[in-house]
């Protein structure tokens, strides 16, 4: 028997290589705003988190948070995807390889997802909806909410269900609904010592390819 019922997906930084495109957006943004922040200030704090939540930190941070930088954030996101926007290395041929039934939960929208996952034709290899934690859930990652969702949905136990994560908040969030959770390292915004902070976060598993979940999973 299989040692897992359900593979659940974070989608920027494990299926989409995204997150330096929406961190260097949200960064120059910011810096455009009075808000001094760099790339790495934005991968350091707002990777895995709901807009929601990114700006309680911003507001925290530089005391406010302008209402109109997220449509602004969203529509540059959108107008660069056409040139910027890759799927993860291996995740293409993990997808088209692999059968476990499988789901997206991630802090994104679903109009980022969708569109994501139609460029690079992976719509059709899901077997479970897009869950997004700005819809599903009250609380995001590092709650376990939106995961636990997710399993329910899809009628899974999330004792049997392996979590593939990028982000420190989203493998807390995994371990804490009691769920295997792989740390994937394999996306272009990743830094020395990520993998360090995703087991500290929660994380069973570090691993810095796809390859390598299959062996997981096959084991």
């Amino acid at each position: 028997m299989a040692a897992f019922d359900l593979i659940i997906f974070d989608y920027d930084g494990v299926v989409a290589d995204s997150e330096l495109l929406n961190n260097a957006i949200l960064a120059e943004l910011l810096t455009e705003a009075g808000m001094p922040t760099t790339l790495e200030q934005s991968l350091s704090s707002y990777v895995g988190k709901r807009w929601s939540d990114c700006v309680a930190l911003i507001q925290a941070r530089f005391g406010s948070c302008p209402d109109e930088l997220h449509a602004e954030w969203t529509r540059r996101c959108h107008a660069r995807a056409p040139l910027d926007l890759a799927p993860v290395t291996g995740a293409l041929d993990f997808m088209r390889s692999r059968h476990e039934p499988r789901c997206i939960a991630s802090s994104s929208p679903v109009d980022w997802i969708s569109m994501g996952l139609s460029r690079f034709g992976l719509a059709s290899t899901f077997s479970g909806p897009i869950y997004s934690a700005t819809i599903h859930v009250t609380r995001g990652k590092p709650h376990p909410d939106l995961f636990l969702h997710a399993a329910a949905q899809m009628q899974v136990d999330p004792a049997r269900t392996l979590v593939i994560e990028d982000s420190p908040s989203g493998a807390a969030a995994g371990d804490a609904a009691g769920m295997t959770v792989v740390g994937l390292c394999a996306g272009g915004h990743m830094r020395d010592g990520d993998g360090d902070r995703l087991r500290k976060a929660g994380a069973h598993h570090i691993v810095d390819d796809y390859r390598a979940i299959s062996v997981i999973l096959d084991a």
